[in-house]
């Protein structure tokens, strides 16, 4: 049985805690807020320390020095932010939920991310490159993608021995 599904995300260890990120880069995408009503858009904009073809943080060690508000996640933290996608799994155990068969703890393999569609990688683009965040909106960081949505691992997928 997974750690995650027995432990409180405060009773994690801090490599627990890490290995709950499935390296999906959604969280390092630009969000929009509307100032008058609240309402939040996401863009396909990344930080410009995501690598668009691993979907991982270039310089994760360093990145609140150089990218001021990148959010910590903590389990504190994890009851003010409403941005993180349904896919998330900070966001599923802070939740109660199981993680999705293509997690990384779950199908032993990083790939079953990008092979589940979750994956930023190739979708988003630099936000050197951008411009006017307000013309990337777009929905899809903030849904579960189709192929991820079903709780069978796809046979490319699935564990091996």
């Amino acid at each position: 049985m997974g750690f995650w599904r027995t432990k409180t995300l405060a009773a994690m260890t801090k490599a627990e805690w890490e290995s709950l990120c499935d390296g999906c880069g959604r969280c390092c995408l630009h969000k929009l807020r509307d100032e008058d009503t609240d309402e939040l858009s996401f863009t396909n904009v990344a930080c410009r320390l995501l690598d668009l073809t691993t979907a991982r943080c270039s310089d994760y060690a360093g990145r609140r020095r150089k990218i001021p508000d990148c959010v910590q996640l903590t389990p504190a933290k994890l009851r003010e932010v409403d941005w993180l996608p349904p896919s998330c799994a900070y966001r599923l155990v802070h939740e109660g939920k199981d993680l999705y068969p293509w997690h990384p703890l779950v199908s032993g393999r990083a790939e079953s991310v990008l092979e589940a569609g979750v994956s930023v990688a190739g979708r988003a683009l630099s936000e050197r490159d951008a411009g006017d965040f307000a013309h990337h909106l777009v929905a899809w960081p903030g849904e579960l993608p189709p192929a991820a949505r079903t709780k069978k691992l796809p046979q490319a997928a699935r564990k091996r021995p």
